[in-house]
């Protein structure tokens, strides 16, 4: 039997201020056996959000599999830009099945054009020999008298008030930086960018849409945290950013309705690129998920991004771009 997160997801609820609920946007029609067709966007962006490419996948990829197998590791690129008022296919290649191991193959596409492209991996969940290193959670999770700094609020401070509000308010996200960046011409920042992170609509007890909430949420703030370290803020007119790949490993069950920490650091930046990597811990310090993602991380004043070329850093809804 495979698993099935299409329609008949009914469990979530509708969050004050958010349009639609989680299960809304990996509520996949099926044009065919392993052809599916992913939601347009919700709120009034022009571009896709990347996160959405990634749990799309994800949950397409997850209904061509046996129930008993999880998601393990998920390696994906971004070619092209969508655009976030239409819909998207998603077909899916099976290219192996073996006792314990199945792997996929899923591209995105739009209108003809092929946008994303992700090749994923499940495991039949087995006992084995488990280490760690155990984090210690610096930061206490959000409160009244804790709250943090609502991530919309900070971009949205950093947008020109024209293009306010910022459309990925209205995403079912909930989403608290803790070490906000100060302004543009504060200088480099090279410490760990913490944020709390949850799904706020409430996803049920299906394993598979956690971790398609988890994937959505690995995608936020990880192109625009590669350009800190040179003085650089998101939307900085000196730098484009542009997300070019994105890897995520998944090392145990995530309860996305839950607070978890992502913390986010910079591993390296030359020859136009960046590469950022990505840890989300459960309030305990237990690893819950690692990701990677190299970035474009181009100098305005030396090299302009052709139009349509990549997907830039500047729109607030391109895939990767937060």
């Amino acid at each position: 039997m495979t698993c099935d997160l299409g329609r008949s997801a009914g469990t979530e609820t509708t969050v004050p201020g958010v349009e639609g609920t989680f299960a809304e946007i990996v509520d996949l029609g099926v044009k065919r056996e392993d052809l599916f067709t992913g939601p347009a966007s919700s709120g009034s962006g022009s571009r896709t959000f990347g996160g959405q490419f990634l749990a799309q996948s994800l949950t397409a990829a997850q209904r061509t599999v046996t129930q008993d197998r999880v998601a393990h590791s998920m390696h994906s690129y971004f070619l092209k830009g969508g655009q976030a008022n239409t819909s998207v296919e998603l077909e899916v290649t099976r290219l192996r099945d073996g006792r314990s191991f199945s792997q996929r193959q899923v591209v995105v596409s739009q209108q003809g054009a092929e946008l994303f492209r992700t090749l994923i991996s499940f495991q039949v969940p087995e006992a084995g020999l488990e280490w760690h290193k155990h984090a210690a959670i610096p930061v206490a999770t959000p409160t009244n008298e804790q709250p943090y700094t609502d991530y919309s609020d900070y971009v949205e401070s950093v947008l020109p008030p024209n293009e306010r509000p910022w459309p990925g308010r209205s995403r079912p996200i909930n989403v608290r930086y803790v070490d906000s960046p100060p302004a543009v011409g504060a200088g480099p920042i090279t410490s760990p960018q913490l944020m709390w992170m949850q799904i706020s609509s409430d996803l049920g007890a299906k394993q598979e849409l956690h971790t398609a909430g988890l994937a959505y949420l690995t995608d936020i703030g990880m192109d625009s945290v590669i350009a800190l370290p040179h003085g650089y803020r998101w939307r900085d007119e000196e730098v484009t950013t542009a997300s070019l790949n994105h890897s995520i490993w998944f090392h145990r069950p995530a309860e996305m309705n839950e607070w978890l920490l992502y913390e986010q650091r910079v591993e390296w930046t030359n020859r136009g690129r960046g590469l950022a990597n990505g840890r989300f811990y459960d309030p305990a310090g237990q690893l819950i998920a690692t990701c990677m993602q190299e970035g474009l991380l181009r100098w305005n004043n030396e090299a302009k991004m052709s139009s349509g070329d990549l997907v830039s850093g500047g729109n607030p809804e391109s895939p990767g771009s937060e």
